[in-house]
């Protein structure tokens, strides 16, 4: 009589960690085209693997980190730049391995792990025509700075013209302290302040010499943009990393090792390919990860 009641026992055992592992995992991710891309890329991939999967989309960055540490949100994908100043308020310059060793050793705390960080950097950076570029030898931020101070000496009338965003240029961490790392006393007439999307679009047409962009945007190979080094380092890291809540990975064995196999699979290039098949041939996201996962054997 012992053995069907232990059978019996074990059976309801298996059903409740069946029904604790069914539990859907919240993935919150950003309000622009690469997060929704990596949203998309993410349920995909994980459906796939049998976990189940509820995305939220446009959630804003503080909200998304609250509600990882309040347990309303099992994971989400996040930069290393953002957790460093935003999250932690440090402006300290660091490499991008200090950078993810930082920020995981302080979420650590928090009961939030930092997973595999993608080989790629969505940080501001400068942008101008390819062609230009390479037609003047412009490589570097130093290099444009060099520019800048010759047309300045040369032909004061011919003023170099560089496009901003808003936010950047009154950010204590914006545009005042990167012309003093590099020594770059633009004049007013040299600067165009522009919504963040506009800017590319003034870069390609000429309305503006270069411009700030943000490294991965589609719209930097789409418009054939050339970025320039940071060669002075000035620009915090912004490595996208899968981020996931301590108690969710004890409770979902494998989902680590998943999460692990998507960021090793992109870079600047690949993201920025991805990128712009949404934003200039107006795919969408869906279409675009399941494409990318299809490539690599995923699906």
């Amino acid at each position: 009589m012992k053995f069907p009641r232990l059978c019996a026992l074990l059976a309801a055992t298996m059903l409740f960690s069946s029904a604790a592992s069914a539990r859907p995992l919240v993935l919150a991710t950003k309000s622009f085209t690469e997060q929704h891309i990596l949203s998309a890329m993410t349920v995909q991939y994980l459906q796939k693997k049998g976990f189940q999967v509820e995305p939220q989309t446009n959630i804003a960055t503080v909200i998304s980190r609250n509600a990882m540490i309040n347990k309303q949100v099992d994971m989400t994908w996040e930069y290393t730049g953002t957790s460093l100043i935003i999250f932690n308020r440090i402006k300290e310059r660091m490499t991008p391995e200090q950078s993810y060793a930082t920020v995981k050793k302080l979420d650590a705390k928090l009961g939030l792990v930092w997973l595999k960080p993608a080989a790629m950097n969505n940080t501001y950076a400068f942008a101008m025509q390819r062609k230009r570029a390479e037609a003047e030898h412009i490589a570097t931020l130093s290099q444009l700075v060099e520019k800048i101070e010759h047309i300045r000496k040369t032909d004061p009338d011919n003023n170099w013209r560089v496009a901003l965003d808003l936010e950047f240029a009154g950010r204590s961490d914006g545009m005042k302290p990167l012309q003093q790392v590099y020594n770059m006393p633009l004049d007013r007439p040299q600067i165009r302040q522009m919504d963040p999307g506009l800017v590319y679009n003034a870069i390609r047409d000429g309305f503006v010499d270069a411009g700030l962009v943000y490294a991965t945007d589609g719209r930097v190979k789409g418009f054939d943009l050339k970025v320039l080094e940071d060669d002075k380092g000035f620009f915090p890291s912004y490595a996208v990393t899968p981020v996931v809540r301590q108690d969710t990975l004890a409770e979902n064995p494998g989902l680590e090792e998943a999460l692990n196999t998507l960021s090793g699979l992109l870079d600047n290039d690949t993201i920025t390919t991805l990128n712009a098949k949404v934003d200039i041939d107006h795919q969408t996201p869906q279409q675009v990860a399941r494409d990318f996962l299809r490539s690599k054997g995923l699906l």
